[in-house]
């Protein structure tokens, strides 16, 4: 079976109702490669309008969540609640949790487990630094933040992985395709040798670190590379180019 090409839209803690709805328009309105899953990642308190306001057809993730139903854990939200508004996808992992709030393998691990638990699709991220990455362990750091996740996955059919190496997030720099298309490949060779083949052959990894639809149609025709999650690209019209990358 062929995977799917995922493009995610990572919104972060960008817009309002009017420049969301417009952007939101935009998608409805655009002709998107229907062999494409898409996937918008708004910020919490706009996750009942996107999905609101967004064709059904195009996905609405949460940018994360924590490890459990409810409790005394202010500003945390649960995948329970989640769902409630008919959202279906948490991000976790995300290189500015890990490093701007400090998050853990470990806790990314534990929400991983209780976000697929609790029925929510999970877009896992992964990604060294640039220190690390001319150090020469990107495969160490990448294999250690997969394993957090591996051991807390019963059910690959609910993941998507994203290799976001954080040196190019917001920066402009993109990895080359062949940089990229390496780190998947070792990626999937990891997944290979310590999940099982076939998940390796059916879970999706995809890029994200300043795509752009510039950039798209080179990196998304690498093998390994199963789609983007698209940061700043995401909040702009090209966004659809990015979308229709395989086209």
């Amino acid at each position: 079976m062929p995977r799917k090409f995922f493009v995610g839209g990572n919104w972060k803690m960008n817009g309002d109702k009017a420049s969301l709805g417009e952007l939101i328009k935009t998608l409805n309105s655009a002709k998107l490669d229907p062999n494409t899953e898409v996937v918008c990642g708004a910020p919490s308190i706009y996750l009942e309008f996107a999905r609101a306001k967004l064709d059904p057809k195009i996905g609405v993730a949460a940018q994360n969540c924590y490890k459990v139903k409810g409790g005394a854990f202010t500003g945390e939200i649960s995948p329970a609640m989640i769902k409630d508004v008919g959202v279906h996808w948490v991000i976790l992992g995300h290189s500015e949790r890990r490093w701007v709030f400090g998050e853990t393998d470990e806790l990314i691990g534990q929400k991983c487990a209780h976000a697929l638990e609790n029925g929510l699709g999970v877009i896992a991220c992964i990604g060294e630094k640039l220190d690390e990455r001319e150090a020469g362990i990107t495969e160490k750091v990448i294999n250690a933040q997969t394993k957090h996740f591996a051991d807390n996955i019963k059910d690959w059919s609910k993941v998507v992985l994203a290799y976001e190496p954080v040196w190019a997030i917001g920066t402009g720099k993109t990895a080359s395709p062949a940089q990229a298309q390496d780190v998947h490949d070792k990626l999937r060779q990891w997944v290979k040798a310590n999940v099982s083949e076939a998940v390796a052959n059916s879970v999706r990894i995809i890029y994200g670190g300043s795509v752009t639809g510039g950039t798209c149609k080179e990196l998304g025709g690498m093998k390994d590379v199963d789609g983007f999650l698209v940061g700043g690209a995401a909040l702009k019209p090209e966004f659809v180019d990015i979308i229709n990358a395989k086209q």
